[in-house]
C-alpha cells in the first residue's frame, strides 16, 4: 500500500468528495467495498452544496472540518468532524470501495480522532450507524466505540435519498477519551 497523507479539504474538493461518498455508500459502485448502503437506500448520501457549507461554515454554525486522506494526488478517503457541546462528532467516514479492506479506514479514523483531540476540548467521540448494519458496528467496537442503544428514526430527506426498507434507525456510538 502507498504512503497515505492528510490534509484539510478546501472548498475545491468539494464535488470530488462528493462523488467518493456517494461511490462509497449507495449505488452499484459501492458494492465493491462492504461499506455499501446499496440495499437499504436509493439516492445521494449527499451533494456538493452541503459539502461546502461544512467545509466553511457560516458565523452561527457549529464548528466543522472535512479531513481527506490522500495517495498522491488522490483522495481515496474523507471524513467529517463536527464539534457538538462536549464532543467530536464523527460523520461521512467514506473509503473509495476499490480500496476497502487495506487499513486505510482504520488510518483515517485514527487521524481524526488525533485531529479533534489536538484542535477542540473534548471528552468523547459520537457517531450515528444504520443499526442493522452490523459489520460496520463491529469494526467500530473494535476501535473502543460503544452501543449506546439510543436510537431514532433514519432521516427524511426525499429530494436526496429513499429508503428501500420501512423504520430504518440510527444508532449513537460513543468513544470515551
Amino acid at each position: 500500500m502507498a504512503v497515505l497523507s492528510f490534509r484539510l479539504a478546501a472548498v475545491a474538493d468539494s464535488a470530488e468528495i462528493a462523488a467518493l461518498v456517494n461511490a462509497s455508500y449507495r449505488g452499484e459502485t459501492s458494492r465493491q467495498g462492504w461499506t455499501t448502503e446499496a440495499d437499504l437506500l436509493d439516492g445521494l448520501r449527499v451533494n456538493a452544496g452541503d459539502l461546502q457549507r461544512l467545509i466553511q461554515p457560516g458565523q452561527d454554525a457549529i464548528a466543522s472540518t472535512i479531513l481527506l486522506c490522500m495517495i498522491g494526488g488522490e483522495i481515496v478517503a474523507t471524513v467529517c468532524l463536527e464539534k457538538i457541546a462536549d464532543a467530536a462528532h464523527i460523520g461521512m467516514f467514506a473509503v473509495n470501495p476499490a480500496m476497502q479492506g487495506y487499513g486505510i479506514g482504520k488510518q483515517l479514523l485514527a487521524y481524526a480522532e488525533s485531529y479533534a483531540r489536538q484542535h477542540w476540548v473534548v471528552e468523547r467521540f459520537l457517531m450515528h450507524v444504520i443499526s442493522v448494519r452490523h459489520e460496520l458496528i463491529a469494526f467500530y467496537e473494535r476501535r473502543g466505540y460503544r452501543r449506546t442503544g439510543v436510537l431514532e428514526p433514519f432521516p427524511v430527506n426525499p429530494e436526496m435519498w429513499q429508503p428501500k426498507l420501512a423504520a430504518l434507525q440510527l444508532e449513537t456510538l460513543e468513544k470515551i477519551i
